[in-house]
């Protein structure tokens, strides 16, 4: 979700969290919302909420003839009685979010019902109060590492970083700054945002602009249709630690990828700065801010659009398509490989080379793995000097004199990983598919061949 952190006030915070930590969740359900039946919602309550709903709308909505057409129909719908056998308000709730949404199109829309959090709000009146809600913010972020869930180095010194969500810089900061320079010695780096669900653009801003030198780049422009003004991104002119603006850039998407994940997606593919790799992205290009509409009920209402400087669109309704159209689970590994094929592929050592088309083998066998037969295993059985090959539990394994097993991993019909030990591999010699002996190819480009002796 893209948050206009200008329409969100200290005092909405409770309110805000709540309908942040459902856009984070893939689906939304009766079963996510708070424990405990709340009372029936009446005729009275509902009609006034739909009248509520519909004026904010119609004040703040981007699209204004959208607006009315939304409220019209939440109008109309209740009018002919759609919502009178609907008792419970998280249903109703849930329901008037789907008749909006049926309307515009447009996911960001959300209805929630929060009484609690509006009582909350409107009773943080001193700055204690705020300071609280603050806290309860920052703690939130600060459980969830702000959206930083992964950062690691990948085989052949590739970056990773699984990022959930982006948030506030002004508490993610610190977070990103040291996940940034954590990666910032890696041959290319892998953004994976197939599970974000959105957030602030200050952290699309300090991300983006460690991938760029100084001098600014222009990322995005919104227009805010309650100001009736345009409003712009750009790179930062100072990022701590290090920049990487030649370090080749791939993002994974699913179609869970949405609103500020997918403005950053979007902006690095309209600057032909990173490969995007995975599934089209969900669509949501509305940034806005959550509403009070009464004591019950709150909206996220979308009062802006993005409009991008190069295309001068944006990807509401469309989604960002990628560059590698690939199943989201196999997207990793389609990134791995292809960043592994590039730099075997350039590199002039080859030393480096032979590394990394050894890795390149890795990946592509547990993309396509290998499945033996008990028989051929145990056929592979014996003893070749000090090296043994043992049939056990319908698995072979490696074994030196006076060191544990290993387990062996086929990745075509006579070539084995080992496992634990990704420096060499069994590799067996067949004569009228009987072993004579074992190659051990080891990472470096050596081979050492093994007679077999029992």
């Amino acid at each position: 979700m893209i948050i206009n952190t200008k329409n969100i006030t200290i005092l909405k915070l409770s309110i805000y969290l709540l309908i942040v930590s459902l856009y984070l969740q893939p689906v939304y359900s009766m079963a996510q919302a708070p424990q405990g039946s709340p009372p029936s919602i009446s005729k009275k309550e509902k009609q006034a909420a739909v009248e509520a709903i519909s004026k904010l709308l119609n004040k703040q909505y981007v699209f204004p003839e959208v607006a009315k057409k939304m409220g019209q129909h939440i109008s109309d719908k209740s009018k002919q009685g759609a919502y009178k056998s609907i008792k419970n308000p998280r249903e109703f709730s849930e329901t008037l979010t789907a008749d909006l949404q049926s309307v515009s199109q447009d996911k960001h829309i959300r209805v929630m019902f929060a009484p609690n959090e509006i009582k909350e709000r409107k009773q943080a009146v001193s700055p204690a109060d705020s300071i609280a809600l603050k806290q309860q913010e920052v703690e939130m972020y600060r459980q969830q590492n702000f959206g930083f869930k992964e950062v690691k180095i990948l085989e052949g010194n590739i970056g990773y970083l699984n990022l959930t969500s982006f948030e506030e810089t002004e508490f993610a900061g610190e977070t990103a700054a040291a996940a940034m320079n954590f990666l910032g010695n890696t041959e290319a780096l892998i953004i994976d945002l197939r599970s974000n669900g959105g957030g602030s653009p200050t952290m699309i801003q300090l991300l983006t602009s460690y991938l760029y030198n100084a001098e600014p780049v222009h990322l995005n422009n919104f227009y805010w249709r309650p100001t009736g003004s345009t409003t712009q991104t750009w790179t930062l002119p100072y990022v701590p630690g290090k920049r990487r603006p030649d370090v080749p850039v791939y993002v994974l998407t699913s179609n869970r990828t949405f609103s500020a994940a997918e403005e950053f997606s979007y902006n690095l593919q309209q600057l032909k700065r990173a490969t995007l790799i995975g599934e089209t992205t969900g669509g949501g290009a509305h940034p806005g801010g959550v509403e009070i509409a009464n004591e019950q009920f709150a909206i996220f209402v979308p009062s802006g659009k993005a409009i991008n400087p190069i295309s001068n669109k944006n990807w509401e309704g469309t989604g960002v398509q990628p560059h590698v159209q690939v199943k989201q689970a196999d997207a990793l590994a389609t990134a791995h490989i292809k960043i592994l094929e590039n730099l075997a592929n350039t590199t002039s050592n080859p030393q480096l080379k032979s590394r990394y088309n050894w890795q390149l083998m890795d990946i592509k066998a547990q993309q396509k793995p290998v499945t033996l037969d008990a028989k051929t295993l145990q056929t592979y059985a014996g003893s070749f000097g000090v090296r043994h090959l043992k049939f056990k539990d319908g698995k072979l394994f490696y074994e030196k004199e006076g060191r544990p097993a290993a387990e062996l991993k086929a990745m075509e019909k006579d070539l084995f990983s080992v496992v634990g030990h990704p420096y060499f591999r069994i590799k067996m010699v067949l004569d009228n598919k009987q072993p004579t002996a074992i190659k051990m190819l080891l990472d470096n480009g050596d081979v050492q061949e093994h007679k077999k002796t029992k």
